[in-house]
């Protein structure tokens, strides 16, 4: 009797000491995740909002901003979670026993597929309204200043936004499943609202990545180009310089002499289009300084990157439509009792593995720029230390939005076969067939028309701007010459 309860103390401890091994990693890897997006919000943020006269005001900025770095670290969490998975699952199958790697197990990722569940639904349904109407609150009228009044004023607001989405939820539930056990079971707010909710915020992030990764992808190529040095075939760096010179001197003449000029000068003007002429010159320096292996080799070597990532995305999806029409095993769905570890994810095995954490990765990064790329969302692009605070309120959801969708997306486009862990494959529209195959179907056709539109058309600009036009393709068409500092006529005049 000793020994068997014994023996059952020891399980117990073992449980207890892996249960506090677990939430040391998982603290040690939210507090570096939330190190890295304080340093880079604070980077961000408008400086003139947190040193103000008002310190009520900088206060209440501060807590906001400490708000949105705790949802940014959710978000970027959100990110890394699918890869880890695929990651840790080939490093469990190649070293099973290996005793430096005991801490990683299942029922880690489990906890951290749950964490971040919970974390998202915190943030989005809590947190970013707290903060957004924290920074908008005044307090009651009547009441005393300071942040206390705004608490109050901010928590009953909030209050009535709950009230407002839980009938909304509730109408939408009653208009899909118009029965009384659905209708019923909203009255459980934790097990049936909240995931009910979360996956309807889920499903229109899944819709918003299929809109931006598109219009990413075919952004790469160009956002690619500006960053690296063409090869000569493109541009002439020689020619571009002359010509930056030349209308840099122009517009000095023109700012020298500003009393030989009939017609009155925008003075401002002028001094902005010079120090921008002159970043434009350093920049093409430093491009002419570029060796003939950055020139020549890294420019088509990353054009041919992602040409071949993109290419093998959409060959990945249209290989997982066939499976859906053949298997039904194809369809995304939560994991039921399976632990890690057991069986490789990839057919190819690690190699495989390591390539659906590169297009995972590369996909996302695609949506980033597609989303901010979209005329809908360009005036939420954050600006380096000219970024206002609600303006950040509102990059940080979009963003813990778009990778919170990242997971479901993936599984949903078959890009892994690692199933969904946690609740996040509780969400009930991933088991219709029609949604996960019209996704997969639009989104194959939508990457497939934006990389032949942009690819052919950026191919074809770059061709008769090379060859056809050599005076457009050095900026000679741009470069103004006044005569005596006088303007330079319009074309009505000129034609004239």
């Amino acid at each position: 009797m000793e020994a068997a309860d014994h023996e059952v103390l020891s399980v117990r401890e073992q449980l207890f000491h892996e249960r506090v091994r677990e939430c040391i990693i998982s603290t040690l890897l939210f507090a570096t995740l939330y190190i890295l997006c304080h340093i880079a919000l604070t980077h961000f943020k408008k400086p003139a909002e947190f040193t103000t006269a008002d310190d009520e005001d900088a206060t209440v900025n501060k807590i906001a901003l400490e708000l949105c770095t705790f949802t940014l670290a959710v978000a970027l969490g959100a990110v890394l979670l699918l890869p880890f998975s695929i990651i840790s699952n080939e490093v469990l199958l190649s070293l099973p026993r290996n005793y430096y790697i005991q801490w990683l197990n299942g029922s880690l990722i489990h906890g951290l597929w749950n964490l971040v569940f919970l974390f998202s639904n915190l943030s989005l349904i809590f947190l970013m309204p707290f903060a957004y109407f924290f920074t908008e609150s005044e307090g009651f009228a009547g009441s005393k200043k300071g942040v206390l009044a705004r608490v109050y004023e901010t928590v009953v607001m909030l209050m009535l936004l709950t009230l407002l989405v839980l009938g909304m939820v509730w109408v939408a539930s009653a208009i899909v499943d118009n029965n009384k056990a659905s209708r019923e079971s909203l009255y459980d707010f934790w097990e049936y609202y909240l995931p009910y909710l979360y996956s309807c915020i889920s499903f229109l992030g899944v819709l918003l990545l299929l809109v931006c990764t598109p219009l990413g992808l075919a952004r790469m190529f160009s956002v690619t180009g500006k960053l690296l040095v063409k090869p000569r075939l493109l541009e002439d760096l020689e020619e571009q310089l002359h010509c930056s010179a030349f209308e840099e001197a122009a517009l000095t003449r023109r700012i020298c002499n500003p009393t030989s000029c009939w017609l009155p000068l925008d003075m401002e003007l002028l001094h902005r289009q010079v120090l921008a002429l002159q970043t434009q010159r350093v920049l093409l320096e430093k491009r002419r300084k570029a060796s003939a292996w950055q020139r020549n080799l890294g420019y088509p070597l990353a054009m041919l990157c992602l040409l071949v990532l993109t290419g093998l995305s959409v060959l990945i999806v249209a290989i997982h439509i066939l499976e859906l029409l053949i298997d039904e095993a194809a369809m995304p769905r939560g994991m039921q009792g399976a632990s890690l570890g057991q069986v490789s994810f990839s057919k190819l095995g690690s190699f495989g593995a390591v390539v659906q954490v590169v297009l995972i990765f590369y996909l996302m990064v695609s949506s980033v720029v597609g989303f901010y790329s979209s005329p809908l969302f360009w005036g939420l692009r954050p600006r380096w230390h000219d970024t206002a605070m609600t303006q950040i309120i509102g990059n940080c959801v979009c963003l813990l939005v778009l990778s919170s969708a990242l997971p479901v997306f993936s599984r949903t486009l078959g890009l892994t076969r690692l199933d969904l862990l946690g609740d996040f494959g509780r969400f009930n529209w991933l088991g219709n067939f029609y949604i996960v195959f019209l996704y997969n179907a639009a989104f194959a056709g939508l990457t497939t028309l934006c990389l032949v539109k942009t690819f052919t058309a950026a191919v074809r600009a770059e061709l008769i701007r090379a060859f056809a036009h050599p005076a457009s393709s050095a900026g000679l068409d741009r470069l103004p010459l006044p005569v005596s500092g006088f303007p330079r006529a319009s074309r009505k005049t000129q034609h004239q």
